[in-house]
């Protein structure tokens, strides 16, 4: 019997321990909002709405960016994209974005890039308008897209 006491003992030590440490650990880091929406001009690569997706980890953050706005000039295979988006902090100063991460595209299929990757502090916002976005295909094509109005609902503010 006593060693029964003694596992049922364990038992809730290892169980209020584990309590504990989810009350204490750190809260996940957020980005706010999710999603926004800006009008961008692309150029002879055409225009229009494009929805921006961010995420956050810690001092990390991601960047996804798609629109039907600006369609793919041949077919691209998947992780060929070079990307880079430049975005304006509320406090001044830019901060950039970029990767190689892309989905395979046929001919004509909507342009998505991402998740492009960058370093945040807690408190940035960041705004698309007055950034720009450069996306380069086979090495020499580059669409240069910027945004023509401030991006919907808001800056993303990161945690």
């Amino acid at each position: 019997m006593r060693g029964k006491r003694f596992g049922t003992g364990l038992s809730l030590a290892a169980g209020a321990l584990a309590v504990c440490g989810l009350a204490f650990a750190p809260a996940a880091a957020a980005v706010a909002p999710g999603s926004a929406t800006v009008s961008a001009d692309c150029g002879t690569w055409g225009g229009g709405d494009a929805t921006l997706t961010a995420t956050q980890s810690g001092t990390s953050a991601t960047i996804t960016i798609n629109t039907t706005a600006v369609t793919a000039p041949l077919a691209i295979s998947r992780d060929s994209l070079v990307s880079e988006l430049k975005m304006v902090k509320g406090d001044g100063g830019t901060t950039v974005f970029k990767g190689t991460r892309n989905p395979a595209m046929a001919t004509g299929d909507a342009l998505e890039v991402g998740p492009l990757t960058g370093t945040v502090a807690p408190g940035d916002s960041l705004e698309a308008y007055g950034g720009t976005l450069k996306v380069t295909a086979f090495g020499f094509i580059t669409i240069t897209c910027t945004a023509t109005a401030p991006q919907a609902p808001g800056p993303f503010v990161f945690d």
